[in-house]
């Protein structure tokens, strides 16, 4: 069972990044670009931090047999990641639960 994924290059807008070979290599590849909001550094911490928790929770040590059970693991810890996993920065609700509350 193959889930569609999207494969994702986060950046912020510095230069080093912004350049017509890293473009074409994304494109070439079906990559999508990823990037903070103009002068709004705290977008590229959110995202940074995110994928500091996925490769310490999830990535770091996984070894996977087959395509297919990366796909089942990943499916099944995103899940877990949204549904039932407390964030501290959220005040210790559940991403899903902190989308649901007003602002």
């Amino acid at each position: 069972m193959r889930l569609d994924r999207i494969q994702m290059f986060h950046i912020d807008r510095g230069r080093e990044f912004d350049n017509k070979l890293i473009s074409e290599a994304l494109t070439t590849f079906g990559v999508t670009r990823s990037l903070s909001r103009k002068g709004c550094p705290y977008d590229n911490a959110v995202a940074e931090a995110t994928f500091k928790i996925f490769k310490t929770e999830f990535a770091n040590q996984a070894h996977f047999l087959t395509e297919e059970q990366l796909d089942v693991e990943l499916h099944d810890y995103v899940h877990w990641f949204n549904y039932h996993r407390i964030h501290g920065t959220l005040d210790y609700p559940t991403s899903v639960q902190a989308r649901s509350m007003p602002l």
